[in-house]
């Protein structure tokens, strides 16, 4: 199976795993605008649609002036409630884009660094049996090792912090120096977007193996994760589950 690796849980069914993970599309966030206006350009009181925590906190830290409003739907209808009017922008994922031959539509790509992609954005991840020795080796020229090792790191970094998809957290690992150095940015925000808390950790990796590589990868990413935790993002992250309860209960 197929799967958008932000989506795939951090504990597989027993006897399956990620065996393959190709190389990565681009990871970055892109807002989409009804009138061609770039982010900063907007007027004050714009209305904003993403129906991500983790989107809606960093792009409040960056425009607090905007009002930020959830989208719901796919891709076209996100679009075409930008069209209709309803927003003035709305914010979306490169990869989604251009897997859909839109990405024409993106008007502004927002940098890593300021815009931190969720865990797994813009990768694919292909679960199979583990024991499936013809699956394995016809799956294995698609294969990429830098996403493999940034991927998992990015994964130990989530479960580190007890989140998933839906909590108000980034983290996003990349290769620098020709692959030499490793890259990884975090970000830790409250559901309301008032407190959002950041940290980036680069280091080189020393090692020769895939294996070993992921293993130092990892160590990069729990020390990111400290970081935030000394600086209360487990505090964070348990109000937004608490919030979240609350509001499904509401719902009922």
């Amino acid at each position: 199976a197929v799967h958008s690796m932000k989506d795939v849980p951090g504990e597989l069914a027993e006897g399956l795993g990620i065996v393959c993970i190709p190389v990565r599309e681009d990871p970055r966030d892109v807002i989409l605008t009804r009138t061609g206006e770039v982010f900063d350009g907007l007027v004050a009181g714009s209305k904003v649609g993403t129906s991500s925590l983790r989107r809606m906190a960093q792009l409040r830290a960056l425009r607090p002036d905007l009002q930020y409003l959830p989208v719901r739907g796919n891709v076209d209808t996100r679009i075409r409630k930008l069209e209709e009017g309803q927003f003035e922008a709305i914010v979306l994922a490169y990869a989604g884009l251009r897997r859909l031959g839109l990405d024409e539509r993106a008007l502004e790509a927002l940098a890593v660094d300021v815009s931190i992609p969720a865990v797994g954005q813009g990768a694919l991840a292909i679960e199979a049996r583990l024991g499936d020795a013809d699956t394995l080796a016809a799956l294995a020229p698609l294969e990429h090792e830098p996403t493999r090792i940034a991927v998992e790191a990015e994964r130990v970094f989530l479960r580190k912090l007890e989140g998933n998809c839906k909590s108000p957290i980034a983290g996003h690992a990349r290769f620098a120096d020709d692959g030499a150095r490793l890259v990884m940015d975090g970000m830790v925000a409250s559901i309301d977007g008032e407190r959002v808390l950041t940290t980036s950790v680069s280091r080189f990796l020393e090692a020769r193996t895939r294996d070993a590589r992921v293993r130092e990868a990892a160590d990069v990413a729990l020390e990111v994760a400290d970081n935030l935790i000394a600086h209360g993002a487990d505090k964070l992250i348990q109000g937004a589950l608490v919030s979240s309860e609350h509001a499904k209960r509401s719902l009922n």
